[in-house]
């Protein structure tokens, strides 16, 4: 039915998985197959940025406490379209610091205060927390359009 791809940044290979075409991420089959990788990579970011459970609990879409940690204790749970959305944009978003940053100024950019005009003055991670997914795709476009040399 699919080929077979990678998953993220973590080379996780996703039998049935072809990234030649968009993904339907709609379909159960895609979800539960997609959901272990991006919850081990969501939580492996968190604690590269020192992420409150808080703040990851609203970068998920606001999710409750016992979601989060039954998410967290059972990393093969499916998510759903949203949440493995919202983990791709962040995933992108740690590639990106990762190409253009040290490894200790990557981990660090979404908690420090930032001159771009889009945060005004606030740190990424709090544009996005209080944006939601269009600022994590503003924010995934801007570090996009860096690495491209804009």
């Amino acid at each position: 039915m699919f080929g077979e791809s990678t998953f993220g940044t973590a080379g996780v290979h996703i039998p049935g998985v072809a990234i030649d075409r968009p993904l339907d991420l709609s379909s159960k089959a895609v979800q539960e197959k997609l959901s272990p990788a991006a919850n081990r990579a969501f939580f492996s970011l968190s604690e590269h940025w020192k992420i409150r459970d808080e703040d990851a609990r609203n970068l998920l879409g606001g999710i409750s406490n016992g979601s989060f940690y039954q998410l967290k204790r059972s990393v093969s749970k499916t998510l759903d379209q949203d949440k493995l959305t919202r983990i791709s944009l962040l995933i992108g978003i740690f590639k990106a610091l990762n190409i253009l940053y040290s490894p200790k100024l990557a981990d660090a950019w979404v908690q420090l205060p930032n001159a771009n005009p889009i945060f005004a003055g606030e740190s990424p991670l709090a544009y996005m927390r209080k944006g939601g997914l269009p600022s994590m795709i503003r924010v995934r476009q801007l570090l996009d359009a860096r690495r491209g040399g804009l």
